[in-house]
């Protein structure tokens, strides 16, 4: 049984999606089964065609309901999407303790800690339902202190130019 691991890559550069989204790709290409859930993103619809033509081996999914960037969000439209946020989650907690994935990609997962929508408790929850072949990959733009402990791998995306 192969050693899964806990990554993140985090920072304010350009390209933690696309390196978390590359790690799932080559997994997929390996015959793993790939769980992808992006949180706090607008709704690019030709991304998420391109990403749902990888099923069954890649599943992409978003929970969020609104057109918009959740900081374009009013206060209210917030409130009603941390709820389906938390329904993203969630099925992401499901994923992983019921053994339907290899991999789970949880994009943006750290920005839901910085916006209140989840807890650091809801991520410990998740990693302690991790079976140890499974790989968890984090990103985010901040990468507390409290979390560094708890994962295998930190890569931190910045420019340099």
């Amino acid at each position: 049984m192969e050693q899964g691991v806990v990554s993140v890559y985090y920072g304010e550069g350009h390209g933690k999606s696309t390196a978390a989204l590359g790690k799932a790709l080559l997994a997929a290409g390996c015959g793993k089964n790939v769980v992808v859930i992006q949180f706090l993103k607008s709704k690019e619809e030709k991304e998420i065609s391109f990403l749902t033509r990888l099923e069954p081996e890649l599943k992409f999914f978003r929970f969020a309901k609104s057109e918009k960037g959740f900081d374009e969000l009013s206060d209210e439209e917030k409130a009603e999407e941390c709820a389906n946020l938390k329904n993203g989650f969630n099925y992401g907690k499901k994923v992983i303790s019921t053994g339907e994935c290899d991999m789970l990609v949880m994009d943006e997962i750290l920005g839901l800690v910085d916006h209140g929508v989840i807890t650091m408790e809801d991520i410990d929850s998740l990693l302690a339902a991790k079976p140890e072949d499974v790989t968890i990959v984090f990103t985010g733009r901040v990468l507390g202190e409290d979390l560094r402990s708890r994962v295998d791998e930190i890569y931190n995306i910045a420019s340099e130019k």
